[in-house]
């Protein structure tokens, strides 16, 4: 029975096992949603704006290593896909996107919508081709998807809006035949590696998302070197825990200073599945071993040593082959003093932080001095809400989180244990993220838990799909921290010793407009009132908006504060101080 482009591809999306589409109604896309419409198990999510599409169907993409996939219609439609897609792109993860076009015989001719998708996508996109006769159809979808998996990228297919309901004159199905690859490096490459650890007296591990399927791999290999083990934020998920003795937490300006000091005192680090990108934070004038799937990606940091280009897990279990293995008790042993010395560290801060987050704390007299000069309002502490939810939440539960000070306090209050997983714009850094990939995320199994980090910056950008959450029923706990600012751009001008301008946020109560959508919703402006509340919302059923009134002025301490970034404060405070209080940006 001939069948029509549409349904070859909703067809083929059901074959690769694509559980939801994501994306706006409209025009060219009208037989392809109409497709799916009649198909069993794929299920049409109708979202309000594309962008929230592709967040969500990226989010998917990154939990399950499998294929996401969005619309977007003529025009417009398609280019609100973008930010989102360039989201999957720069988090490595394979995204189909159909995108629609004006009818095949006006292309060219500055038609109404019309915009040049091929060039649209060129720079987001590993693959992107126009379909333009029913028959290119099942190998161009073929090598699309092929170019998503296969890279770990973006696809585009554009399909013009009288094409869809046109028929192939083959009855060939598109066929996907697909397996991972394993790859190694060259064992004399694994060897010179094995020779600069056995030789090294300190190595630190810096640790990233591309290791975590390799986890009891890299454990056995820290014991075996007697490593500390930094994480970068992505390999939260995976390697944090009490199951994990070398972890010493995340570097960088979200880090702490134990993992500053384990990268600082090393001799040696051996780099595992990260791309890790601020050249700052790397220490200078130290062996470094990377271990990368992709070979571009070595030394583009900072100078390496030896690069080992492979799968991780293959490439470790080959080191742990080649490095001296002594016996226990022996005098050749590997000295642990390292590795101790940064876990000793690491508790320390630890316990700082949980100090900060008790919700007594500011009734202290340490806290009552830190409040009179940050906190004069009584905001609710944002280290004491996302300790709540990290109390409260399931140990299986899938975090998203805001790009800014949301993704700070998550990345030092909550533990990535048991299954949790986490997802956030962690290599473009956009606005907007948390909300539609948890949207994606909950879409994927409506019974596990998915809780979201917004900023209210965040969430407002993209207010309109709350009601996509509504809509579909899904359970998503959307924890707002609602300090009436764009807080990382806050932080940002005072350390350059700039006053604030240009951050404070208008905030309606968004619980009430929550309420309003038919949402519940949860206002929280009394410290002694976050425990409670966060148990309440995560008790509740269906979608909960938590709006907590958060200091503004809370300040996240880098691992490394340097003394120009204390003076930039110092007079930033100063100028803010100079201004009368609550002038506005426009006084």
């Amino acid at each position: 029975m001939p069948r029509t482009v549409a349904q070859v591809i909703v067809d083929a999306l059901s074959e690769l096992g694509v559980r939801q589409v994501f994306g706006v109604v409209g025009d060219a896309l009208n037989p392809l949603t109409d497709a799916i419409r009649t198909t069993d198990g794929l299920e049409w999510v109708g979202c309000r704006h594309e962008e929230a599409a592709a967040f969500a169907a990226s989010a998917q993409s990154q939990l399950t290593d499998t294929l996401g996939v969005c619309m977007g219609t003529v025009g417009p439609g398609s280019v609100h896909l973008l930010n989102g897609l360039y989201d999957a792109a720069k988090s490595h993860t394979p995204v189909l996107a159909i995108a629609g076009q004006v009818p095949l015989a006006e292309l060219g001719s500055d038609y109404f919508q019309e915009v040049d998708n091929d060039a649209l996508f060129s720079d987001v996109a590993v693959f992107r081709a126009t379909v333009t006769s029913p028959d290119q159809l099942p190998q161009m979808l073929e090598t699309a998807v092929r170019h998503a998996l296969g890279r770990k990228g973006v696809a585009v297919l554009t399909v013009p809006g009288d094409l869809g309901e046109r028929e192939l004159t083959t009855g060939r199905p598109a066929r996907f035949s697909l397996n991972a690859p394993l790859s190694r490096p060259e064992e004399s490459a694994v060897r010179h590696a094995a020779d600069l650890l056995d030789r090294s007296e300190r190595v630190t591990l810096l640790v990233g998302q591309g290791a975590r399927a390799a986890r009891q791999d890299v454990l056995a290999l820290a014991d075996r070197l007697a490593a500390p083990m930094v994480l970068t934020l992505k390999a939260k998920a995976g390697f944090e825990g009490d199951t994990n003795p070398f972890q010493v937490g995340q570097t960088g300006l979200i880090g702490n200073p134990a993992a500053a000091k384990a990268l600082q005192d090393a001799d040696t680090l051996l780099l595992l599945g990260t791309d890790f990108p601020y050249r700052d934070w790397y220490p200078e004038g130290r062996t470094v071993i990377q271990v990368d799937t992709e070979a571009t990606h070595i030394g583009r940091r900072v100078p390496v040593e030896v690069g080992l280009v492979g799968d991780t897990g293959a490439t470790v279990r080959d080191l742990l082959n080649h490095l001296t293995a002594p016996s226990a008790g022996s005098a050749e042993a590997r000295d642990r003093s390292h590795l101790e010395k940064a876990r000793e560290r690491f508790d320390q801060w630890r316990a700082g932080q949980a100090r900060l987050a008790d919700p007594s704390h500011d009734k202290g007299v340490v806290g009552r001095i830190r409040s009179a000069l940050d906190n004069r309002a009584h905001d609710i502490r944002p280290e004491a809400l996302a300790a709540a939810v990290d109390r409260v939440a399931a140990d299986d539960a899938v975090f998203t989180s805001d790009t800014g000070m949301a993704t700070v306090w998550l990345s030092r209050f909550v533990e990535m244990r048991g299954e949790r997983r986490l997802i956030g714009s962690y290599n473009l850094g956009s606005m907007a993220n948390a909300m539609p990939q948890a949207l994606g995320a909950q879409s994927l199994d409506r019974e596990r838990q998915v809780v979201a980090f917004c900023g209210d910056g965040g969430l407002s950008m993209l207010l309109g799909d709350l009601m996509t959450l509504k809509t579909y029923r899904l359970p998503v706990k959307l924890v707002l921290f609602d300090n009436r600012r764009l807080g990382m751009v806050k932080l940002e001008q005072e350390q350059a010793g700039l006053p604030e301008f240009g951050t404070v946020l208008d905030n309606p109560d968004f619980a009430a407009v929550a309420e309003a959508m038919g949402i519940i919703g949860i206002r929280v402006t009394d410290p002694a009132d976050v425990e409670n509340a966060v148990r309440r919302a995560f008790d509740s059923p269906g979608p909960v908006l938590l709006d907590v009134l958060t200091n503004p002025d809370e300040i996240a301490v880098p691992a490394k504060p340097t003394v120009e970034q204390g003076w930039g404060f110092a007079v930033a405070k100063v100028k803010e101080v100079v201004r009368s209080h609550g002038e506005t940006d426009r006084n």
